[in-house]
């Protein structure tokens, strides 16, 4: 995902939120915990491919059972047309309030849920009349279907083409500063990091002096390492800025999306929705596309022969881009799905209650799908990917992360000709601890 995305439980701010308290529980980054470390750690010397516990289990099927450390077997989906089945399927849920998924679950209820599982029984949802939340990533229609609709008219493919000539602005000017800088920096922080951020700012009405308040909120909620009260506090201190934004939005309405929001929904959306749909927007709107910037050009630089094609051949730029995504495919190990009723997928029977993960990164490289993808190819036949995940949940911000990455990439190796890395690639620190891959740092030269 890149830019506001509602790729499940891997966006945003990584946490669903408590009406009376707010913070987070219910962590998908806690959730990692019961996932097999081989599913999550990619290895340093090839951090551009899946982790091996993916590449091993190649050849074992598109749809195969998944066995949890915390004793509850989920479903892995590595086949491309069988993830776009499951994704397309009403039948497989985003609700995480009405049903659970089985990296949530305590041993005792994962081996209750088994059993009922064995025995057949129905899945019974969680008694709830309506959603009343804004978390809509984690929501089916029709609560899903309404905020969507609202996102969906702010996030206009007009609106976001007219960014194009701000954003190359926010290039130029971090990429100028970077060599007057010297001849060396950290590609992270001054450029791959608030080339996005600055855009999502100025989208929603934030204020870029605050952005260190939900930059490193974001960063402590996505990492898999958080302990459940670091995340809490997160959590809490990313809910209190944007209650403040969003009181601010109500009493001195701006040209941002937020305060068309506040002031233009019908029916009005509640400050608790407002507010869960700011922390989506505002968490996936700088992680995910920063995340590729910065590994896309470490991609780059570790192939030559494709950083030299489109130095030579600007043309190749919107290519380029759909490449480095689904050979990146930055999601950690993907989204989630729960079944609500069996169903078979790929030959497979997927029990009712059942948590399907949908592997993006071994997804985006199934060779039924794909010739030779394990090799990044910027001439590559356009074929579709799922980097942006596929169905009703298929992120909404999907242009402005292109329109981000086209000039970000573009600007970057005409205007630094020279540029490469100014350290060992086994030395660049890799985010395996976060559910957003990516490098924690960049060190780069042009000298």
């Amino acid at each position: 995902m890149s830019a506001p995305s509602e790729q499940d439980t891997t966006t945003a701010t990584g946490m669903e939120t408590d009406r009376d308290t707010a913070p987070a529980k219910n962590s998908p980054a806690a959730g990692t915990r019961v996932l097999p470390a081989d599913l999550l750690e990619r290895r340093t010397e090839c951090p551009f491919d899946p982790a091996p516990g993916l590449e091993s289990r190649r050849g074992q099927g598109a749809v195969q059972p998944l066995p949890l450390l915390n004793g509850a077997r989920a479903w892995l989906v590595t086949g491309f047309e069988e993830a776009r089945a499951v994704l397309a399927d009403r039948r497989f849920s985003s609700d995480r309030v009405r049903y659970r998924e089985a990296t949530q679950m305590p041993p005792e209820e994962a081996a209750a849920q088994a059993a009922a599982i064995e025995r057949g029984e129905p899945v019974c949802p969680a008694p709830i009349e309506a959603r009343t939340d804004g978390m809509f990533v984690f929501m089916d229609p029709p609560e899903h279907t309404r905020l969507r609709r609202l996102l969906t008219g702010q996030f206009t493919v007009r609106r976001m083409k007219a960014l194009e000539e701000r954003i190359t602005e926010i290039a130029v000017e971090h990429i100028e500063a970077m060599k007057a800088a010297g001849t060396e920096a950290d590609l992270v922080p001054a450029y791959a990091l608030p080339l996005p951020s600055l855009v999502i700012c100025e989208l929603l009405g934030v204020d870029y002096a605050d952005r260190a308040r939900f930059q490193e909120n974001t960063a402590v909620a996505l990492n898999s390492h958080s302990t459940p009260e670091e995340r809490a506090r997160a959590g809490g201190e990313l809910y209190t800025f944007i209650s403040e934004l969003v009181a601010a939005k109500r009493a001195n309405p701006a040209d941002d999306i937020l305060s068309g929001l506040v002031h233009e929904a019908e029916p009005p959306l509640t400050d608790a929705q407002l507010i869960d749909v700011a922390l989506v927007l505002l968490g996936a709107g700088h992680e995910t596309t920063a995340n590729m910037l910065a590994l896309g050009t470490f991609a780059l630089l570790q192939n030559p022969d494709q950083l030299a094609a489109l130095r030579a051949d600007p043309g190749l730029i919107d290519t380029a881009v759909e490449e480095l995504l689904r050979y990146l495919s930055i999601i950690q190990l993907g989204v989630s799905r729960i079944a609500t009723e069996t169903v078979t997928v790929g030959g497979v029977e997927i029990p009712a209650g059942a948590t399907v993960v949908v592997a993006t990164p071994e997804v985006n490289r199934d060779t039924r799908h794909w010739t030779d993808p394990d090799r990044l190819d910027l001439g590559r036949e356009r074929a579709p990917h799922l980097a942006f995940g596929h169905g009703i949940h298929q992120c909404l911000g999907q242009q402005l992360a292109r329109i981000e990455m086209r000039v970000g990439f573009a600007e970057l190796v005409t205007r630094l000709p020279d540029l490469r890395l100014a350290a060992k690639a086994g030395e660049v620190p890799l985010r395996n601890d976060m559910l957003i891959f990516g490098v924690h740092s960049l060190p780069v030269t042009w000298a």
